[in-house]
């Protein structure tokens, strides 16, 4: 290989034969047919090209199939009624039971004033479940929240997205009036019947 002489004079600049950014403003094309410019480019897999008035048009995604659109959200909003409805009637009938078997414990020593905690002791299973039914409730609503949220924002079943987020958020206040209310019951129940 014999290198350039370095004194020799450097040809004048020229333009290249082909424009880079389109035709020339005098060239006409036929209506949807593809640029010079346009023609060269090969879109990736799983994108087209859609023809537009404007440079020749850009990659578009193609749409998702429309049957698999809505299934974030409605995925979403079954786990939100599961963790509303579930965890509210685990822990509401784990609820009452244990309000009964603290009433007849209480009934049957009521010397002391004061609330002991150990009149829960005979019924430490039922509080067990209606705790572990709170959990549980609480990450399939937090996991439902999200998942609603991303159906939203991903337009992927929009509406049932919103119902999910909605449903998740009463589920706290839901399963403590639930839980509250068979408490109370139990008690009333426990009581009644210790006499």
């Amino acid at each position: 290989m014999t290198d350039p002489d370095p004194h020799a004079p450097t040809p004048p600049w020229t333009a290249p034969a082909a424009p880079p950014f389109g035709a020339p403003a005098g060239a006409q094309h036929a209506p949807g047919a593809l640029r010079p410019s346009a023609a060269a480019y090969a879109p990736p897999t799983g994108f087209t090209v859609a023809p537009t008035a404007v440079h020749g048009g850009g990659p578009t995604r193609e749409p998702a199939p429309s049957r698999s659109r809505r299934g974030l959200g409605l995925a979403a909003l079954m786990l939100a009624l599961v963790a509303l409805v579930g965890a509210s009637v685990v822990g509401a009938l784990a609820a009452y039971e244990a309000g009964v078997g603290a009433a007849r414990r209480i009934a049957a020593d009521p010397s002391s004033i004061d609330f002991d905690w150990t009149v829960l002791t005979p019924v430490r299973d039922q509080v067990l479940t209606a705790e572990v039914s709170f959990w549980i409730g609480t990450v399939l609503g937090v996991w439902a929240l999200v998942q609603g949220i991303i159906a939203m924002v991903k337009d992927r079943g929009r509406g049932w997205g919103v119902a999910a987020v909605v449903v998740a958020a009463l589920g706290p206040v839901a399963f403590f009036l639930a839980v509250q209310g068979a408490l109370s019951a139990g008690l009333v129940a426990g009581a009644s019947g210790a006499l």
